[in-house]
């Protein structure tokens, strides 16, 4: 397992946030890696060793999510927020020529954050998502973030894990569900497992969609178009069509898309095929 340092800073409104940080000693690339809605900086564990023989890899805590404050005022939960805090994250460790890994949510802020300073991003890895999030999926995890029953054991974290996510990952065994749950669950001072995330990040999505997945993504996305783009999908991903990947590659010059067979929203990114797409892409970055 690659070792990392802990860094906090603070956001523009003055919150303690936290990033993992992978040093490498002769860097050919800087990944920064930003997790989904529910998730944290753990959901790369996987990948990150792959990423790391070559690569300073940072991955991310949003605001609200891990070892990160959380908001007192839950309206801030919001892509636009969490680009700034990754602004301030970049600021901060005086980043230049950063290529993005972004699962889901951390897709979105990818291509936001590129459309807003491209000269910035020499590539983007998006992990299952696009410029148009099928309602059905939206759905879903609005139906569960923020409302998951708590467990008292960490077999029951495991089983709950399951539960949301069995149908995207048919072949995962009972150890793989463990460290899904270890990923995703974090221990309280009486040793029982506790989501590490606040449930109040679901209210902004709650009372607005738009708060979640602006209408038209098309023109941020194309705004990317002079950046490399990588987009991994799922075979059995609720959230990303593959009608969308095939519009993500017509507009876009320099865009690739692969899918990963039996795995929905969204890969682990430790398959095989995801391993050697994002090695072959951060190979032919300039």
């Amino acid at each position: 397992m690659s070792e990392y340092q802990d860094v906090y800073y603070k956001s523009s409104d003055g919150l303690t946030l936290y990033a993992r940080d992978y040093p490498h000693s002769n860097p050919k690339h800087t990944i920064l890696c930003m997790h989904g809605l529910s998730r944290n900086s753990a959901d790369f564990e996987e990948i990150i060793p792959y990423l790391h023989k070559h690569s300073r890899v940072i991955a991310v805590d949003q605001r609200g999510r891990g070892k990160s404050d959380y908001d007192p005022s839950p309206e801030n939960y919001l892509p636009t927020t969490y680009v700034q805090d990754m602004f301030s994250l970049i600021n901060y460790l005086s980043l230049d020529k950063v290529t993005l890994l972004g699962t889901s949510m951390g897709g979105l802020m990818s291509m936001m954050m590129a459309a807003a300073n491209p000269a910035l991003f020499e590539g983007i890895i998006i992990n299952d998502i696009g410029p148009v999030v099928d309602p059905k999926g939206l759905n879903r995890i609005k139906a569960y973030v923020g409302k998951t029953k708590p467990a008292k054991t960490w077999a029951e974290a495991a089983d709950r894990i399951r539960e949301l996510n069995g149908p995207f990952y048919p072949d995962f065994t009972d150890d793989d569900w463990a460290k899904f749950a270890k990923r995703t669950y974090h221990e309280d001072s009486d040793g029982a497992p506790v989501l590490s995330y606040d449930p109040n990040i679901s209210k902004p999505i709650e009372q607005s969609e738009e708060a979640a997945v602006s209408p038209d993504l098309w023109p941020l996305f194309e705004a990317c178009a002079s950046i490399p783009i990588l987009v991994i999908r799922g075979e059995y991903s609720d959230i990303l069509h593959p009608d969308t990947v095939d519009e993500m590659k017509r507009r876009h010059p320099n865009c690739m898309g692969i899918t990963i067979p039996r795995v929905g929203h969204a890969p682990i990114l430790n398959e095989d095929k995801s391993i050697a797409a994002i090695a072959n892409f951060l190979d032919d970055l300039k």
